[in-house]
Protein backbone atom coordinates (compact mmCIF):
# COMPACT_ATOMS: atom_id res chain seq x y z
CA UNK A 1 0.00 0.00 0.00
CA UNK A 2 1.49 3.68 -0.79
CA UNK A 3 1.69 5.76 2.14
CA UNK A 4 1.91 9.18 -0.23
CA UNK A 5 -0.58 11.87 0.31
CA UNK A 6 -4.02 11.24 -1.70
CA UNK A 7 -3.64 15.11 -2.44
CA UNK A 8 -0.51 15.27 -3.47
CA UNK A 9 -1.00 12.79 -6.32
CA UNK A 10 -3.75 14.17 -7.55
CA UNK A 11 -1.82 17.33 -7.61
CA UNK A 12 1.30 15.51 -9.47
CA UNK A 13 -0.63 13.77 -11.99
CA UNK A 14 -2.63 17.04 -12.75
CA UNK A 15 0.86 18.28 -12.91
CA UNK A 16 1.73 16.11 -16.03
CA UNK A 17 -1.78 16.60 -17.49
CA UNK A 18 -0.89 19.89 -17.86
CA UNK A 19 2.61 19.53 -19.47
CA UNK A 20 1.37 17.11 -22.02
CA UNK A 21 -1.49 20.12 -22.91
CA UNK A 22 0.94 22.36 -23.20
CA UNK A 23 3.32 20.43 -24.90
CA UNK A 24 1.39 18.06 -27.14
CA UNK A 25 -1.40 20.31 -28.03
CA UNK A 26 -5.31 19.78 -28.52
CA UNK A 27 -4.73 16.16 -29.37
CA UNK A 28 -2.42 15.28 -26.24
CA UNK A 29 -5.12 14.53 -23.96
CA UNK A 30 -7.74 11.46 -23.82
CA UNK A 31 -11.36 12.81 -23.53
CA UNK A 32 -11.75 11.22 -19.96
CA UNK A 33 -8.56 12.92 -19.01
CA UNK A 34 -9.97 16.52 -20.98
CA UNK A 35 -13.08 16.04 -18.73
CA UNK A 36 -10.98 15.10 -15.38
CA UNK A 37 -8.86 18.22 -15.90
CA UNK A 38 -11.68 20.35 -16.47
CA UNK A 39 -13.04 18.79 -13.50
CA UNK A 40 -9.66 19.43 -11.16
CA UNK A 41 -10.00 22.93 -12.02
CA UNK A 42 -13.07 23.46 -9.45
CA UNK A 43 -12.38 20.10 -7.04
CA UNK A 44 -8.65 20.73 -5.55
CA UNK A 45 -8.03 18.09 -2.76
CA UNK A 46 -9.97 14.98 -4.98
CA UNK A 47 -8.83 12.49 -7.91
CA UNK A 48 -11.05 13.70 -10.76
CA UNK A 49 -10.03 10.56 -12.53
CA UNK A 50 -12.99 8.35 -11.43
CA UNK A 51 -15.61 11.20 -11.94
CA UNK A 52 -14.55 11.69 -15.28
CA UNK A 53 -14.92 8.52 -16.37
CA UNK A 54 -18.39 7.93 -15.11
CA UNK A 55 -19.58 10.92 -16.66
CA UNK A 56 -18.57 9.40 -20.32
CA UNK A 57 -19.94 6.11 -19.36
CA UNK A 58 -23.20 8.25 -18.27
CA UNK A 59 -23.38 10.26 -21.17
CA UNK A 60 -21.51 8.63 -23.59
CA UNK A 61 -18.91 11.17 -25.22
CA UNK A 62 -17.09 13.94 -24.35
CA UNK A 63 -19.10 15.84 -26.45
CA UNK A 64 -22.60 14.86 -24.63
CA UNK A 65 -20.31 15.55 -21.51
CA UNK A 66 -19.89 19.14 -21.79
CA UNK A 67 -23.29 19.69 -24.04
CA UNK A 68 -25.39 18.58 -21.22
CA UNK A 69 -28.08 20.27 -19.23
CA UNK A 70 -26.54 22.03 -15.72
CA UNK A 71 -29.70 19.86 -14.51
CA UNK A 72 -28.16 16.50 -15.74
CA UNK A 73 -24.81 17.45 -14.44
CA UNK A 74 -26.26 18.04 -11.35
CA UNK A 75 -28.17 14.82 -11.27
CA UNK A 76 -24.97 12.64 -12.08
CA UNK A 77 -23.39 14.47 -8.88
CA UNK A 78 -21.80 17.42 -9.93
CA UNK A 79 -21.94 20.50 -7.88
CA UNK A 80 -22.80 23.99 -9.30
CA UNK A 81 -18.81 24.67 -9.73
CA UNK A 82 -17.99 21.65 -11.45
CA UNK A 83 -21.17 21.99 -14.00
CA UNK A 84 -19.44 25.79 -14.45
CA UNK A 85 -16.62 24.07 -15.63
CA UNK A 86 -17.78 21.53 -18.03
CA UNK A 87 -20.29 24.48 -19.54
CA UNK A 88 -17.67 26.94 -20.45
CA UNK A 89 -15.71 24.64 -22.04
CA UNK A 90 -19.10 23.54 -24.33
CA UNK A 91 -19.53 28.03 -24.77
CA UNK A 92 -15.93 28.23 -25.82
CA UNK A 93 -16.76 25.69 -28.64
CA UNK A 94 -19.97 26.92 -29.70
CA UNK A 95 -18.10 30.71 -29.45
CA UNK A 96 -15.09 29.24 -31.78
CA UNK A 97 -17.56 27.49 -34.26
CA UNK A 98 -20.10 30.36 -34.60
CA UNK A 99 -16.99 32.61 -35.07
CA UNK A 100 -16.63 30.33 -38.80
CA UNK A 101 -20.10 30.62 -39.75
CA UNK A 102 -20.83 34.40 -38.82
CA UNK A 103 -19.42 36.72 -41.26
CA UNK A 104 -19.10 33.96 -44.33
CA UNK A 105 -21.69 33.27 -47.00
CA UNK A 106 -23.62 30.35 -45.16
CA UNK A 107 -24.56 28.44 -48.35
CA UNK A 108 -20.72 28.50 -49.57
CA UNK A 109 -19.15 27.40 -45.63
CA UNK A 110 -22.00 24.85 -45.64
CA UNK A 111 -19.50 22.12 -43.11
CA UNK A 112 -18.67 25.31 -40.79
CA UNK A 113 -22.10 25.57 -40.12
CA UNK A 114 -22.97 21.80 -39.79
CA UNK A 115 -20.21 21.38 -37.27
CA UNK A 116 -21.61 24.69 -35.42
CA UNK A 117 -24.77 23.30 -35.30
CA UNK A 118 -23.85 19.85 -33.95
CA UNK A 119 -22.12 21.18 -31.40
CA UNK A 120 -25.10 23.24 -30.31
CA UNK A 121 -28.25 20.92 -30.66
CA UNK A 122 -26.82 17.16 -30.95
CA UNK A 123 -26.79 16.31 -27.32
CA UNK A 124 -29.80 18.49 -26.19
CA UNK A 125 -32.05 15.58 -24.39
CA UNK A 126 -35.23 18.00 -25.65
CA UNK A 127 -35.98 18.88 -28.75
CA UNK A 128 -35.52 23.03 -29.59
CA UNK A 129 -36.07 24.99 -32.88
CA UNK A 130 -34.01 27.70 -34.00
CA UNK A 131 -34.37 30.07 -36.81
CA UNK A 132 -31.05 31.33 -38.88
CA UNK A 133 -31.73 34.43 -40.64
CA UNK A 134 -30.13 35.50 -43.73
CA UNK A 135 -29.45 38.75 -45.84
CA UNK A 136 -29.03 39.17 -49.25
CA UNK A 137 -25.62 37.81 -49.42
CA UNK A 138 -26.61 34.67 -47.39
CA UNK A 139 -24.73 36.14 -44.51
CA UNK A 140 -26.00 35.30 -41.19
CA UNK A 141 -28.04 38.27 -39.45
CA UNK A 142 -29.46 36.33 -36.74
CA UNK A 143 -29.44 33.12 -34.98
CA UNK A 144 -32.82 32.77 -32.42
CA UNK A 145 -33.82 29.98 -30.55
CA UNK A 146 -37.51 29.85 -30.96
CA UNK A 147 -38.89 26.81 -29.28
CA UNK A 148 -37.68 24.87 -26.59
CA UNK A 149 -40.35 21.41 -26.07
CA UNK A 150 -40.64 18.06 -25.08
CA UNK A 151 -38.49 14.73 -25.40
CA UNK A 152 -39.89 14.35 -29.09
CA UNK A 153 -41.23 18.21 -30.12
CA UNK A 154 -40.70 21.51 -30.29
CA UNK A 155 -43.13 24.16 -31.86
CA UNK A 156 -42.51 26.14 -34.53
CA UNK A 157 -45.37 29.13 -35.63
CA UNK A 158 -45.97 29.80 -38.96
CA UNK A 159 -46.82 32.98 -38.40
CA UNK A 160 -44.14 34.40 -35.84
CA UNK A 161 -41.71 32.77 -38.08
CA UNK A 162 -43.05 35.13 -40.72
CA UNK A 163 -43.30 38.09 -38.62
CA UNK A 164 -39.77 37.93 -37.31
CA UNK A 165 -38.70 37.20 -41.05
CA UNK A 166 -40.13 40.73 -41.98
CA UNK A 167 -38.92 42.34 -38.62
CA UNK A 168 -35.28 41.72 -39.53
CA UNK A 169 -35.65 42.51 -42.76
CA UNK A 170 -34.58 38.52 -43.97
CA UNK A 171 -33.88 38.09 -47.33
CA UNK A 172 -34.18 34.35 -46.73
CA UNK A 173 -34.24 31.65 -43.59
CA UNK A 174 -32.80 28.34 -42.83
CA UNK A 175 -34.88 26.20 -40.13
CA UNK A 176 -33.05 24.04 -37.67
CA UNK A 177 -34.58 21.38 -35.10
CA UNK A 178 -32.75 18.29 -33.50
CA UNK A 179 -33.93 15.23 -32.43
CA UNK A 180 -33.09 13.67 -28.78
CA UNK A 181 -33.81 10.22 -30.01
CA UNK A 182 -30.01 10.60 -32.08
CA UNK A 183 -31.87 9.95 -35.36
CA UNK A 184 -32.05 12.85 -37.86
CA UNK A 185 -34.97 11.56 -40.28
CA UNK A 186 -37.40 14.10 -40.71
CA UNK A 187 -41.02 13.11 -39.73
CA UNK A 188 -44.02 13.89 -41.43
CA UNK A 189 -44.99 16.71 -39.17
CA UNK A 190 -41.46 18.04 -39.85
CA UNK A 191 -42.16 17.91 -43.92
CA UNK A 192 -45.60 19.23 -43.58
CA UNK A 193 -44.17 22.36 -41.67
CA UNK A 194 -41.29 23.16 -43.81
CA UNK A 195 -44.04 23.38 -46.22
CA UNK A 196 -46.18 25.39 -44.65
CA UNK A 197 -43.49 27.61 -43.93
CA UNK A 198 -42.08 27.73 -47.77
CA UNK A 199 -45.58 28.65 -48.91
CA UNK A 200 -46.09 31.71 -46.32
CA UNK A 201 -43.23 33.15 -46.78
CA UNK A 202 -42.76 32.64 -51.20
CA UNK A 203 -45.60 35.57 -50.78
CA UNK A 204 -43.08 37.95 -49.14
CA UNK A 205 -39.89 37.23 -51.47
CA UNK A 206 -38.26 35.22 -48.27
CA UNK A 207 -36.91 31.86 -49.22
CA UNK A 208 -36.69 28.87 -47.38
CA UNK A 209 -33.05 27.70 -48.24
CA UNK A 210 -33.70 24.45 -45.99
CA UNK A 211 -34.92 22.69 -42.68
CA UNK A 212 -31.83 20.84 -41.34
CA UNK A 213 -32.35 18.49 -38.71
CA UNK A 214 -29.88 17.46 -35.77
CA UNK A 215 -29.34 14.59 -34.15
CA UNK A 216 -26.05 12.68 -32.37
CA UNK A 217 -26.29 9.93 -35.76
CA UNK A 218 -26.18 12.71 -38.02
CA UNK A 219 -28.12 15.62 -39.98
CA UNK A 220 -30.56 15.84 -42.38
CA UNK A 221 -31.01 18.39 -44.93
CA UNK A 222 -34.77 18.28 -46.52
CA UNK A 223 -33.25 20.33 -49.49
CA UNK A 224 -31.16 17.55 -49.88
CA UNK A 225 -33.49 14.89 -49.56
CA UNK A 226 -35.79 16.72 -51.85
CA UNK A 227 -38.24 17.27 -50.02
CA UNK A 228 -38.34 21.21 -50.38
Amino acid sequence: MSDADPATDASGHRERLRRRLLDGGEDALLDHELIEYLLSLSIRRQDTKGIARRLLAEFGSYGAVIAADPESLARAGLGETSVAALKIAHASAIRLLRGEVAQRPVLASWQALADYLRALMAHRMTESARVLHLNTKNVLIRDELVSEGSIDQAAIYVREVARRALELGSAAIILVHNHPSGDPTPSRQDISLTREVVAALRPLGIQVHDHVIVGTQGQTSLRAQGLI
